[in-house]
């Protein structure tokens, strides 16, 4: 589904991605871990196709198709999504509105007819639930507001209304208590499928704990340097990233 080969990339002259390679096939779940500014966020960033960074060396392909070609709309109607960290308000537009824009274009860009008014809303009802939902939450503008918890289960909402093939969850656990924690992930396993997969990045085990991974990755110093099962992300939450760090290095020599 989607390869990422010696991927390089820059921000103002300076290198944050050093040789990413990444396979991700449909079916899996991945999660990239490691310390802060190892370039996480960044590779989610490009993926998504924000234009602040340059990509110098390599290649991404999704599906088949050059996704450094594609515009960040098409990325998105083409089954990319992209949960961020941050995610933004958007002031005088209402979920409900935002989410029938959204999904229309999709169809339309992929040859299928718009939903009717009922078909929609008994859509919006029961991928609602997932994230326990309210139907005063979806009423008001997106993300003004809202607390932590309730942003990032309107992320996982959103991409339940969606159904994207490709979900990108860049530190979705930030911020969040015990409680929205369990509710984030539960939409985010039940939302597994065959036909799709999932890239978590996190910092943390405790994500984990909910959200099985088939891989883990830890990303250090711009590339991905080591690579495991669940396991991996067991050993880093009890040694941390010292460990990494010391055998990168020694693998340098």
């Amino acid at each position: 589904m989607l390869k990422i080969e010696n991927l390089h990339v820059s921000i103002k002259g300076k290198e944050i991605l050093k040789g990413v390679n990444l396979d991700i096939n449909k079916g899996e779940v991945h999660a990239i871990m490691g310390p802060n500014g190892t370039g996480k966020s960044t590779l989610a960033s490009v993926i998504a196709g924000k234009e602040i960074f340059d990509v110098t060396e390599g290649s991404i392909t999704y599906n088949g198709k050059n996704l450094l070609e594609m515009p960040i709309e098409d990325r998105a109607r083409e089954g990319i999504f992209i949960g961020f960290q941050y995610p933004v308000e958007i002031p005088g537009v209402s979920i409900t509105n935002f989410m029938k824009t959204a999904l229309e274009e999709i169809r339309r860009y992929r040859g299928l007819p718009p939903l009717t008014e009922l078909e929609f809303r008994k859509l919006m009802k029961e991928k609602a639930k997932i994230v326990e939902l309210t139907e005063k939450l979806s009423n008001r503008s997106v993300n003004e507001g809202f607390s932590g918890g309730e942003k990032k289960r309107n992320e996982i909402f959103q991409m339940a209304m969606l159904e994207p093939s490709l979900s990108i969850l860049d530190e979705t656990d930030s911020g969040l208590d015990i409680d929205a924690l369990r509710i984030v992930a539960t939409g985010v396993n039940q939302l597994k499928s065959p036909d799709n997969a999932t890239v978590v990045i996190t910092h943390y085990q405790r994500l984990l704990d909910y959200i099985v991974p088939d891989f883990v990755h830890v990303l250090f110093d711009g590339k991905i340097v080591k690579s495991g099962t669940k396991e991996l992300a067991l050993e880093l939450e009890h040694r941390g990233y010292d460990w990494i760090k010391q055998e990168y290095e020694q693998n340098r020599q």
